[in-house]
């Protein structure tokens, strides 16, 4: 099997027949191809077979009605007392709510999670998970928040919760695998889902990954999820996949993946990163103190759109935002503010 990865460019003085990467503003004329059988090789966009030329070009739809033909950013609101960034520091409704909202001004989607996923974390029971999510998006609404709400869970119960509250979206980290009955749930609610590719469970997922070749496995394998999404009768416009960065990866394996993003564009649905404060990022960076990793977090999240990543998960809202319209001055034919 041969997978195709396109080489983005975000140059505004792009040549002639170059194509628009997934309806964005990266564009490609050049196409890595990939193997397991045999060494990479580059061939021309017009080269690549037709059907997975649409897949890469096709304008993404909206998704929980942002439409994605720019970088958006979803801001993360852990309501957890032991998350690896920010554990504890939200867990109560007050403060929590005044986060999210600081976070809508640069932020499109806010994020609440109840569970840490982070590398040994312990599973959290469903009535607790709920109790400390549902009010939180309960009374963001009551106040006005009229940004979508996504959920970070494994769990249909505490992901029921969370829509009724007034939630919009669902995002597993485990892409349907823990709880199979949250597919049936996204299937006949018909909210928008985010699936992940993980390499075990986050008590044990990092005890010692490993992979034949990262990108082409992870691929392959969110592939699979999203054929099962499908036939569960999710429809493909619904739904964003995100690779998985640090989720049974060791650092090496992180950085392929970053270097190799564009890859997923090819499964013709929109991208998340998240990066935001991992571990390796201290570990390159020297920040051993999760808060001081903006500045990597920055650069991975710039890597990611510079690769056409249409959402990128951040707890540094402010500073990424600053950062994404200096990037988009520089390298892109627009200002971030006028679009």
């Amino acid at each position: 099997m041969e997978y195709f990865r396109p080489i983005a460019m975000t140059d505004p003085a792009r040549p002639a027949g170059a194509l628009t990467l997934a309806g964005g503003w990266c564009w490609f004329d050049r196409v890595e191809v990939l193997s397991r059988a045999a060494a990479a090789r580059i061939i021309t966009a017009s080269e690549v077979p037709a059907p997975v030329l649409h897949r890469l070009t096709a304008a993404r739809p909206a998704f929980a009605g942002l439409a994605l033909d720019r970088p958006r950013l979803m801001g993360i609101l852990n309501v957890t007392p032991d998350s690896f960034s920010d554990g504890g520091r939200f867990l109560a409704a007050e403060p929590a709510v005044e986060q999210a909202r600081a976070m809508a001004a640069g932020a499109e989607i806010i994020d609440i999670g109840g569970e840490s996923t982070r590398p040994g974390a312990a599973e959290v029971p469903v009535a607790e998970e709920i109790a400390r999510t549902a009010p939180v998006i309960r009374a963001l609404r009551a106040g006005g928040l009229t940004a979508p709400i996504s959920i970070d869970t494994r769990k249909a119960p505490v992901a029921e919760a969370a829509l009724e509250a007034g939630a919009s979206i669902v995002n597993d980290v485990s892409a349907f695998d823990f709880d199979p009955s949250l597919g049936a749930l996204v299937a006949g609610t018909g909210a928008p889902v985010i699936l992940m590719h993980a390499q075990g469970v986050p008590a044990t997922m990092q005890d010692d990954p490993r992979y034949g070749d990262v990108l082409l496995d992870v691929y392959d394998a969110l592939a699979t999820r999203l054929a099962r999404a499908e036939a569960l009768g999710i429809d493909r416009a619904r739904i964003m996949l995100d690779p998985g960065i640090g989720f049974g990866k060791t650092q090496a394996h992180n950085l392929s993946l970053l270097r190799g993003l564009s890859l997923f564009h090819g499964l013709g649905c929109p991208i998340l990163l998240g990066t935001s404060r991992k571990r390796f990022i201290g570990s390159i960076g020297g920040a051993p103190v999760a808060q001081d990793r903006a500045p990597g977090s920055i650069a991975t999240a710039l890597q990611g759109v510079a690769q056409g990543v249409q959402l990128v998960r951040v707890h540094d809202v402010a500073e990424t935002r600053q950062a994404l319209r200096l990037w988009q001055a520089m390298n892109t034919d627009h200002l971030e503010s006028d679009q």
